[in-house]
């Protein structure tokens, strides 16, 4: 049965989305009394092999979910689900490698505000492009196979060239109150992140972008930034970084619908690492003094006060962070011991 249940969570996922359950639970009767069947006709449960070639004569998932889709003018009921697959993972690809290209050219080229807000604005015309390319291409294949069927091979992916086996395994139910995300809600935080990425970099150059007016009064005023801000500022770089592939390797998979109790410790491990690094410099300097052989008297006590401050700030941030990875490990625990004992 868990072959099954992973046979129709594949199906499902490439179902309509106000029909989902509908056709689902219609689709797990209909199999459910298949298998019933055969293994009232056998006297016994069908083993893995026989499982694997009985779903293998039902076809894909992918091609099963299409015989639900409306009808399209376009790109025909079987090859829609594999369009809209291809699409998003082109345009996922698409938003990565422009994100990636700018990051390093803009830097060298033309580092401004400007620059950095001008690419920004020309990443919607890049979907744009890619979405109409790779429907061009679909409706090609579309035309091809609709009037000459005899010289369009099937499509890979659509004949009897699966493995049952190869399927995903079975994704953890969403928590009770809480509705799994959309893959239009995924791709927009893969995005975004990809822009703060972008911003992150841009900052060594343009510290602007960060200190706003601020940085007139740094650079003019007596106080400049300790070294260990660099290191703080590379591991938030690194995080992001990390998010940003973990998040894109959740899309390829098809497993953005519920992020893992493993990535969310991971995070909070990884951002408590730079905070704890912050805690632990010498002296709690976090400002220095640019001339302090002429300015300690002046600012002496304004810059005790600053740390003072930044020092229990970067503190309080810290015990809320350590909370929250107390309270996520707490919940994976306590969910790891209901499925023993449901196995028990």
């Amino acid at each position: 049965m868990d072959l099954l249940e992973r046979y129709l969570q594949a199906v499902k996922k490439h179902l309509p989305g106000k029909k989902q359950d509908d056709i689902l639970a219609e689709l797990r009767a209909n199999l459910e009394s298949q298998l019933e069947d055969k293994e009232a006709e056998l006297g016994r449960p069908l083993t893995q092999g026989e499982m694997e070639d009985w779903l293998r004569t039902i076809g894909p998932p992918i091609l099963v979910a299409s015989r639900y889709q409306p009808q399209q003018y376009l790109i025909g009921p079987a090859l829609y689900p594999v369009y809209l697959y291809v699409l998003r993972v082109s345009a996922l690809w698409a938003i990565v490698i422009y994100t990636v290209v700018n990051a390093v050219v803009i830097p060298l080229t033309s580092p401004t505000e400007a620059s950095a807000m001008a690419a920004v604005v020309r990443a919607p015309g890049v979907l744009i492009t890619v979405a109409a390319w790779v429907t061009l291409i679909f409706a090609a294949i579309e035309f091809g196979a609709a009037r000459f069927p005899e010289k369009c091979s099937p499509i890979a992916g659509l004949t009897g060239k699966w493995s049952p086996s190869s399927l995903p395994p079975l994704e953890k139910d969403t928590p009770q109150g809480k509705k799994p995300r959309g893959y239009a809600t995924a791709v927009a935080e893969v995005v975004f992140e990809f822009l703060f990425l972008v911003w992150l970099l841009l900052i060594p150059q343009h510290p602007f972008l960060v200190l706003g007016p601020g940085v007139v009064f740094l650079d003019a005023g007596p106080f400049q930034l300790a070294h260990a801000w660099w290191t703080f500022f590379w591991w938030i770089v690194a995080l992001n970084a990390l998010q940003v592939a973990w998040h894109s390797v959740d899309l390829a998979r098809g497993t953005w619908r519920n992020r893992s109790t493993l990535e969310r410790i991971a995070a909070k491990v990884f951002g408590l690492a730079p905070l704890v690094l912050m805690l632990d410099v010498r002296d709690n300097v976090y400002v220095l003094l640019k001339n302090p052989a002429v300015d300690r008297a002046h600012y002496g006590s304004a810059l005790e006060s600053i740390n003072k401050s930044v020092h229990l700030g970067l503190l309080v941030v810290t015990t809320i962070v350590a909370l929250q990875l107390a309270w996520e490990i707490a919940q994976a625990m306590v969910q790891i011991s209901r499925g023993r004992a449901a196995a028990h």
